[in-house]
């Protein structure tokens, strides 16, 4: 078993590793693109800091604040559903909206058709039972959302250190910019040991998806 950090209390691995790679690509794209446009000229190391750096605090701000909306949407949605599911004429019609909301099928725990009825009997049973929560916004949610931002505003860091670092500022730009397709693969590395894939070969896959959406992201004039 992966031992399982602090922050996976308020997100799930794949959250906190989404986020993680979204800020290393908006970083790359940066850095990339700057590195394209600017070809055999001598580019201003400072500025470029101040726009990774600015970049990925404000998407930072932005994905903390999508996540506090999720979270809200969907508690209210997962309310409205079982709130509906007391007022249903029938158990039979009840069990069909649970299976719809709940599709186990790929679940491995329930991949046959009676061990779902089980699992689709006992969540009835206790959706009559069970008091509604509180939909409104929690402490964690807030607490999550500023794990969304620093983690996103963090990955800055690494493509910033070789700028600040060394004078030339092209040799600083290549350097940085093989630094986060190499933390790309680490991050997916990372996230193949939560899946049932290799490790290697989800980063590998991280790495080249990532550089194929900053490459898409550069020629469009993102």
């Amino acid at each position: 078993m992966t031992r399982r950090l602090a922050i996976y209390r308020y997100l799930d691995p794949g959250e906190t590793l989404g986020e993680v790679l979204g800020g290393l690509i908006m970083a790359l794209t940066f850095t990339l693109g700057a590195r394209v446009f600017a070809a055999d000229k001598q580019l201003e190391a400072h500025e470029l800091v101040v726009a990774i750096i600015g970049c990925n605090i404000a998407w930072g701000v932005i994905d903390a604040t999508l996540f506090v909306l999720n979270s809200l949407f969907y508690r209210g949605r997962h309310a409205r559903f079982f709130r509906a599911l007391k007022n249903t004429r029938s158990e039979t019609e009840a069990l069909a909206a649970l299976e719809e909301e709940f599709g186990l099928e790929d679940e491995p725990l329930a991949a046959h058709p009676e061990d779902r009825a089980r699992l689709y009997q006992s969540l009835l049973a206790l959706s009559t039972r069970a008091t509604p929560a509180r939909k409104g916004l929690r402490r964690q949610d807030f607490i999550a959302a500023a794990i969304v931002f620093a983690l996103v505003s963090a990955t800055a860091v690494p493509g910033v250190i070789p700028l600040l670092l060394l004078a030339d500022s092209n040799l600083a730009l290549q350097v940085s910019n093989w630094l986060l397709i190499l933390m790309l693969f680490v991050v997916g590395c990372w996230w193949g040991r939560y899946t049932d894939a290799s490790p290697w070969r989800v980063g590998l896959t991280a790495m080249l998806l990532g550089m194929f959406m900053v490459l898409v992201a550069v020629i469009l004039g993102g």
